[in-house]
């Protein structure tokens, strides 16, 4: 059973990834330090909120180097919403600086009707991508946010949505995938999403490591 470490920093929806992490067979573990993330084969990096209070969070838990570290070493991580936000340089919202693991920023979602974006809407994939194997292209997921990370490099972008103007939702890079919607609250796709994560990182696991970030 492959282990999924799930960050615990006081900015995420743990409860509910946790369970649905358990739902598609795989055993989560709510991680609060560095110590935690030993024998875990996975890493989902939640958030919820605004990016300078979450890394300030990161950094007092002891997590931002352990996290920066689990990455560079070509180990599979899922960036949900604010965890998504937070690999980037830095965020709009509040002058933070994230992790700077991709080149862009978190910027506010242009031309939006209604801000925050709540509710469900469609997501189109560019290209084919693991990630999304079995769910269908326009197949609707669940979003609560204001900014959107604008990568410098459009080639990692995986797929898009649009609520006043088209923004990325999922990246991919290497080891490293990201949504800015929420999959554990997204009915049978989000499941299948993290169950496709959960495959994903045991063909890291059992067969051969993936290509980490240069």
């Amino acid at each position: 059973m492959i282990r999924v470490a799930i960050a615990d920093y006081g900015a995420g929806n743990l409860v509910s990834i946790a369970r649905a992490i358990e739902v598609v067979g795989a055993q989560p573990l709510v991680i609060g330090d560095a110590e935690a993330l030993r024998g875990a084969d996975a890493l989902v990096v939640p958030g919820v909120g605004a990016a300078a209070p979450a890394m300030d969070r990161l950094r007092r838990r002891g997590l931002v180097e352990p996290i920066l570290a689990w990455i560079r070493a070509g180990r599979p991580v899922l960036g949900i919403c604010l965890g998504l936000q937070l690999l980037f340089d830095g965020s709009d919202e509040d002058g933070a600086a994230t992790l700077g693991l991709i080149p862009g920023r978190t910027v506010r979602l242009a031309n939006a009707p209604t801000l925050p974006h709540i509710g469900w809407n469609t997501v189109d994939w560019v290209g084919h991508q693991p990630l999304f194997e079995g769910i269908e292209p326009g197949a609707a997921f669940y979003f609560v946010h204001s900014y959107v990370a604008m990568p410098d490099d459009p080639g990692v972008v995986i797929a898009e949505s649009e609520h006043g103007s088209r923004f990325p939702v999922a990246i991919a890079r290497a080891n490293l995938l990201a949504v800015q919607f929420h999959p554990e609250r997204s009915g049978a796709d989000g499941l299948r999403l993290l169950a496709n994560f959960t495959a994903i990182a045991a063909a890291a696991t059992l067969d051969a490591p993936v290509t980490a970030l240069a």
